[in-house]
Protein backbone atom coordinates (compact mmCIF):
# COMPACT_ATOMS: atom_id res chain seq x y z
CA UNK A 1 0.00 0.00 0.00
CA UNK A 2 3.07 2.48 0.62
CA UNK A 3 4.60 2.00 -2.62
CA UNK A 4 1.10 2.98 -4.30
CA UNK A 5 1.11 6.37 -2.34
CA UNK A 6 4.27 6.75 -3.28
CA UNK A 7 3.89 6.03 -6.83
CA UNK A 8 0.80 8.87 -6.85
CA UNK A 9 2.77 11.33 -5.15
CA UNK A 10 5.69 10.85 -7.25
CA UNK A 11 3.31 11.37 -10.39
CA UNK A 12 1.78 14.39 -8.62
CA UNK A 13 5.03 16.03 -7.99
CA UNK A 14 6.15 15.30 -11.78
CA UNK A 15 3.40 16.48 -13.33
CA UNK A 16 3.10 19.34 -11.43
CA UNK A 17 6.78 20.36 -12.35
CA UNK A 18 5.81 19.62 -15.48
CA UNK A 19 3.57 22.59 -15.61
CA UNK A 20 4.97 24.61 -13.90
CA UNK A 21 8.05 24.54 -16.30
CA UNK A 22 5.38 25.34 -19.22
CA UNK A 23 4.10 28.37 -17.44
CA UNK A 24 7.19 29.84 -17.35
CA UNK A 25 7.83 29.41 -21.16
CA UNK A 26 7.34 32.69 -22.65
CA UNK A 27 3.54 32.05 -22.02
CA UNK A 28 3.07 36.00 -21.12
CA UNK A 29 3.82 35.28 -17.25
CA UNK A 30 4.49 38.48 -16.21
CA UNK A 31 3.48 40.33 -18.88
CA UNK A 32 1.64 44.07 -18.62
CA UNK A 33 -2.44 41.74 -18.93
CA UNK A 34 -5.00 42.12 -21.47
CA UNK A 35 -3.63 44.53 -23.26
CA UNK A 36 -0.68 42.23 -24.34
CA UNK A 37 -3.16 39.43 -24.96
CA UNK A 38 -5.62 41.33 -27.10
CA UNK A 39 -2.31 42.12 -28.90
CA UNK A 40 -1.40 38.78 -29.34
CA UNK A 41 -4.65 37.31 -30.32
CA UNK A 42 -5.26 39.79 -33.32
CA UNK A 43 -2.09 38.73 -34.60
CA UNK A 44 -2.77 35.37 -34.54
CA UNK A 45 -5.94 35.91 -35.87
CA UNK A 46 -4.20 37.83 -38.92
CA UNK A 47 -1.82 35.23 -39.07
CA UNK A 48 -4.96 32.64 -39.30
CA UNK A 49 -6.62 34.26 -41.69
CA UNK A 50 -3.87 34.59 -44.47
CA UNK A 51 -2.91 31.25 -44.04
CA UNK A 52 -6.15 29.62 -43.90
CA UNK A 53 -8.13 31.86 -45.79
CA UNK A 54 -11.53 29.54 -45.20
CA UNK A 55 -11.19 30.32 -41.62
CA UNK A 56 -12.74 34.01 -42.26
CA UNK A 57 -15.86 31.77 -42.96
CA UNK A 58 -16.04 30.31 -40.00
CA UNK A 59 -15.87 33.16 -37.79
CA UNK A 60 -18.39 35.02 -39.72
CA UNK A 61 -20.96 32.10 -38.55
CA UNK A 62 -19.20 31.28 -34.89
CA UNK A 63 -21.41 32.78 -32.03
CA UNK A 64 -17.68 33.33 -30.30
CA UNK A 65 -14.04 32.20 -30.23
CA UNK A 66 -11.18 31.44 -28.16
CA UNK A 67 -8.32 32.52 -29.28
CA UNK A 68 -5.02 30.67 -27.87
CA UNK A 69 -2.13 32.90 -29.36
CA UNK A 70 0.92 30.57 -27.83
CA UNK A 71 0.63 27.26 -26.04
CA UNK A 72 3.78 25.60 -24.85
CA UNK A 73 4.05 21.87 -23.76
CA UNK A 74 6.71 19.76 -22.57
CA UNK A 75 6.82 16.71 -21.68
CA UNK A 76 9.61 13.89 -20.69
CA UNK A 77 7.30 11.26 -18.90
CA UNK A 78 5.11 13.36 -17.20
CA UNK A 79 4.68 16.50 -19.06
CA UNK A 80 2.36 19.40 -19.29
CA UNK A 81 0.95 23.05 -21.48
CA UNK A 82 0.56 26.37 -20.30
CA UNK A 83 -1.11 29.11 -22.45
CA UNK A 84 -3.03 32.50 -22.12
CA UNK A 85 -5.81 33.85 -24.36
CA UNK A 86 -8.99 35.97 -25.14
CA UNK A 87 -13.03 34.85 -25.49
CA UNK A 88 -14.28 36.95 -28.84
CA UNK A 89 -18.44 37.83 -29.27
CA UNK A 90 -18.99 39.54 -32.14
CA UNK A 91 -15.30 41.02 -32.77
CA UNK A 92 -15.20 42.22 -28.81
CA UNK A 93 -12.78 39.98 -26.19
CA UNK A 94 -15.42 39.73 -23.51
CA UNK A 95 -13.03 37.32 -21.20
CA UNK A 96 -9.55 36.10 -20.57
CA UNK A 97 -8.77 32.05 -20.46
CA UNK A 98 -6.01 29.86 -19.52
CA UNK A 99 -5.40 26.46 -21.11
CA UNK A 100 -3.82 24.25 -18.76
CA UNK A 101 -2.43 20.19 -19.31
CA UNK A 102 -0.87 17.61 -16.99
CA UNK A 103 -0.09 14.52 -18.57
CA UNK A 104 1.74 11.07 -18.09
CA UNK A 105 3.08 8.37 -20.01
CA UNK A 106 5.34 7.75 -23.03
CA UNK A 107 5.67 11.22 -24.51
CA UNK A 108 8.94 13.41 -25.23
CA UNK A 109 9.56 16.53 -25.94
CA UNK A 110 8.50 20.30 -26.67
CA UNK A 111 6.30 22.62 -28.89
CA UNK A 112 4.54 25.66 -29.24
CA UNK A 113 1.60 26.70 -31.02
CA UNK A 114 -1.82 28.86 -31.75
CA UNK A 115 -5.13 27.62 -31.90
CA UNK A 116 -8.89 29.00 -32.18
CA UNK A 117 -11.76 27.32 -31.14
CA UNK A 118 -15.28 28.25 -32.97
CA UNK A 119 -18.23 27.93 -30.35
CA UNK A 120 -20.21 27.39 -33.69
CA UNK A 121 -23.84 27.25 -31.97
CA UNK A 122 -25.06 29.40 -28.83
CA UNK A 123 -25.82 26.25 -27.07
CA UNK A 124 -21.85 25.67 -26.91
CA UNK A 125 -20.76 28.94 -26.09
CA UNK A 126 -23.22 29.16 -22.89
CA UNK A 127 -21.53 25.81 -21.72
CA UNK A 128 -18.16 26.90 -22.41
CA UNK A 129 -19.00 30.35 -20.67
CA UNK A 130 -20.90 28.92 -17.52
CA UNK A 131 -18.28 26.19 -17.02
CA UNK A 132 -15.88 26.14 -14.09
CA UNK A 133 -13.27 24.72 -16.06
CA UNK A 134 -14.26 23.34 -19.44
CA UNK A 135 -12.50 20.62 -20.77
CA UNK A 136 -11.88 19.34 -24.81
CA UNK A 137 -14.28 16.77 -25.56
CA UNK A 138 -15.75 14.56 -28.24
CA UNK A 139 -17.68 17.28 -29.38
CA UNK A 140 -14.24 19.09 -30.59
CA UNK A 141 -14.20 18.66 -34.62
CA UNK A 142 -10.76 19.75 -36.45
CA UNK A 143 -10.29 22.19 -39.46
CA UNK A 144 -7.06 22.66 -39.53
CA UNK A 145 -4.19 20.75 -37.50
CA UNK A 146 -1.12 21.72 -38.99
CA UNK A 147 -0.44 17.96 -40.30
CA UNK A 148 -0.70 19.31 -44.10
CA UNK A 149 -4.39 19.26 -44.56
CA UNK A 150 -5.66 22.24 -45.24
CA UNK A 151 -9.22 24.01 -43.54
CA UNK A 152 -11.81 21.15 -44.12
CA UNK A 153 -15.00 23.34 -43.14
CA UNK A 154 -17.85 22.31 -45.22
CA UNK A 155 -21.09 21.17 -44.61
CA UNK A 156 -20.85 18.66 -41.85
CA UNK A 157 -17.96 20.53 -40.26
CA UNK A 158 -20.29 23.43 -39.36
CA UNK A 159 -22.98 21.59 -37.95
CA UNK A 160 -20.50 20.53 -35.20
CA UNK A 161 -21.13 22.77 -32.02
CA UNK A 162 -17.46 23.40 -31.44
CA UNK A 163 -14.56 23.83 -34.09
CA UNK A 164 -11.03 23.95 -33.96
CA UNK A 165 -7.75 24.89 -35.78
CA UNK A 166 -4.41 23.87 -34.82
CA UNK A 167 -1.48 25.90 -36.45
CA UNK A 168 1.86 27.54 -36.50
CA UNK A 169 3.47 24.39 -34.60
CA UNK A 170 7.30 25.31 -33.68
CA UNK A 171 9.16 21.96 -32.27
CA UNK A 172 9.17 17.89 -32.01
CA UNK A 173 6.76 16.68 -29.62
CA UNK A 174 5.51 13.01 -30.16
CA UNK A 175 1.43 12.73 -29.50
CA UNK A 176 0.23 16.20 -29.48
CA UNK A 177 -3.74 17.06 -29.52
CA UNK A 178 -5.95 19.12 -27.62
CA UNK A 179 -7.81 15.92 -25.59
CA UNK A 180 -7.43 16.72 -22.12
CA UNK A 181 -6.82 20.26 -21.93
CA UNK A 182 -8.51 22.27 -19.65
CA UNK A 183 -9.81 26.20 -20.06
CA UNK A 184 -10.44 28.35 -16.91
CA UNK A 185 -10.91 32.10 -16.67
CA UNK A 186 -8.68 34.14 -15.58
CA UNK A 187 -8.39 37.68 -14.85
CA UNK A 188 -4.73 38.94 -16.40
Amino acid sequence: MKRSVMTRRVFTLGAFSGVAVTAACGNGVGSTGAQTIDARVDSTLQQMYRTYPNTQNLAEKANGMLVMPLVTEAGFGFGGAYGRGALRVNGATVDYYSITEVSGGLQIGAQQYAHVLFFMTEDALTRFRRSPGWAVGGDVEYVISDQGDGAKANTTTALSPVLAAVFGRAGIFVGASLQGNKYTRIIP
